[in-house]
């Protein structure tokens, strides 16, 4: 391992360059504020700000943007213009394989149709393609564009490399990952899970994470906000009961987040980089003769003295979020009403629920039967377990359980695991549906017992 030079080495610009960027990003993305609707942070409010500004037109925007995306990427598969081969920015856009192709002409469909309000309802419909143009899409694009310009702040000038250093010897042995993952953790808890996946995919991206760190850190660690939680139990009309349903989420996450990277598909994934290569672990050794926080503080600043300086992350930040309008945004159209429209207009959830039914009535869950069928259409979206609930379920712990079990299943194919798919995180939908399995049955008993205890 090459010796990092001792911080008095650097001047007081280095140190500018560590700690001003660095602590803007972390108030941006992780210093808790509370505002009207509870607790949140600098980035969300941002972007409530962004959507209110775009109120009226964001779908015609969002609506444009993939069409765009999907008419640009048959033009480049079909004629492979020139302009767009010879520029890394274009070609990195718009040059997919025939699948994405594919996947992003079913997004281009999808939109235009829900947009327009042409063809089958089944497409249209509030619940389906609606729900995703109109409530989730908004709210993602403006995530997206300041997500992406501004998490350079976190990412370029030492704050996680402090971070990882500090926390390897807690995420490493008991999770697996790098300790920087704690940072993406944070900001998802925090914010958004959204905002977790995009970290955790530009990072792998970087070269920062391993395949298998890089997939169970998206599917472990971009867990929902404490926000979004108040507003699934709300839903349920169990506000009441905030501090032990958020104690009973973060128990059962723990829980999983232990077991499920250990258990294939996850513990499968290669421990290789994004390239093919083998991660240094060198960075994560401490020398003997230096303190814990001495090393942590001598790489976060290595890292601020080769930083790209004020244009280069202007740049990475203007890519960044092009990346994620382009790229992410037709993905999450095509999945997410996809799943919609499954969940809505199909049994398939229905059946995949009954085997959970003698699962829930050895746990003594009230109502198991209807318990069962919202189980597994969290999969689709984590609001319509909550929805379900609330409409057809009377008992108090019951409706606990489906609330904490949509948020700790975490992966739902209208954001999360659409967020995923369009990502370079090497998982496929039938892994996403795996892990979702593995995390259900972990975390079900835990919730379980603790509804029984909490509630019953």
């Amino acid at each position: 391992m090459s010796q990092l030079p001792h911080r008095s080495h650097y001047t007081w610009r280095t140190w500018f360059t560590f700690l001003v960027p660095s602590l803007v990003g972390v108030f941006l993305f992780m210093t808790p504020i509370t505002n009207s609707q509870g607790m949140t942070i600098p980035i969300a409010v941002m972007a409530k700000a962004v959507q209110t500004m775009m109120l009226g037109s964001a779908q015609a925007i969002i609506t444009l943007i993939i069409c765009i995306t999907g008419v640009i990427s048959v033009i480049t598969k079909a004629f492979k213009p020139a302009a767009i081969r010879n520029s890394p920015l274009l070609k990195h856009l718009f040059d997919v394989s025939w699948t994405w192709l594919v996947v992003r002409l079913f997004g281009m469909a999808f939109g235009l149709m829900t947009y327009l309000s042409l063809g089958s309802e089944m497409i249209t419909s509030a619940n389906t393609g609606a729900l995703v143009l109109n409530d989730l899409l908004p709210v993602l694009f403006s995530v997206f564009i300041l997500a992406g310009l501004l998490l350079p702040l976190l990412i370029n000038f030492g704050l996680l490399e402090l971070a990882g250093t500090l926390m390897t010897k807690v995420m490493r042995p008991v999770f697996g990952v790098p300790g920087r993952s704690a940072v993406d953790c944070t900001a998802s808890w925090l914010g958004d899970g959204s905002v977790g996946i995009l970290m955790t995919a530009k990072q792998f991206d970087q070269k920062h994470y391993t395949q298998r760190e890089a997939a169970i850190i998206g599917t472990t660690f971009s867990a929902v906000s404490i926000t979004f939680s108040l507003v699934v139990l709300g839903q349920v009309k169990l506000e009441y009961l905030f501090a032990p349903f958020y104690a009973t989420v973060c128990l059962a996450g723990i829980v999983a987040a232990i077991i499920v990277p250990r258990l294939p598909p996850l513990r499968f994934k290669k421990d290789l980089l994004i390239d093919g290569t083998k991660p240094d672990r060198d960075g994560e050794t401490i020398p003997g003769y230096k303190t814990l926080f001495g090393h942590s503080l001598d790489v976060a600043l290595a890292k601020a003295d080769n930083s790209t300086g004020v244009k280069g992350t202007i740049k990475e930040g203007v890519h960044n979020a092009l990346d994620m309008v382009f790229g992410v945004l037709p993905v999450i159209m095509a999945v997410g009403t996809f799943a919609l429209i499954i969940a809505e207009y199909t049994p398939i959830f229905q059946y995949l629920g009954m085997p959970f039914i003698p699962f829930l009535e050895l746990l003594q869950v009230p109502e198991a039967e209807a318990a069962a069928q919202t189980i597994m259409v969290g999969f689709a979206d984590m609001f319509i377990p909550s929805i379900l609930a609330a409409g057809t379920i009377e008992s108090d712990v019951t409706r606990f359980i489906i609330a904490a079990m949509s948020v700790t299943q975490l992966i739902y194919m209208s954001e999360v695991g659409a967020l995923l798919l369009g990502s370079k995180i090497p998982v496929n939908i039938f892994e996403l549906f795996v892990i979702f399995i593995l995390r259900t049955l972990i975390t079900l008993p835990i919730i379980a017992f603790m509804a029984h205890w909490l509630v019953g």
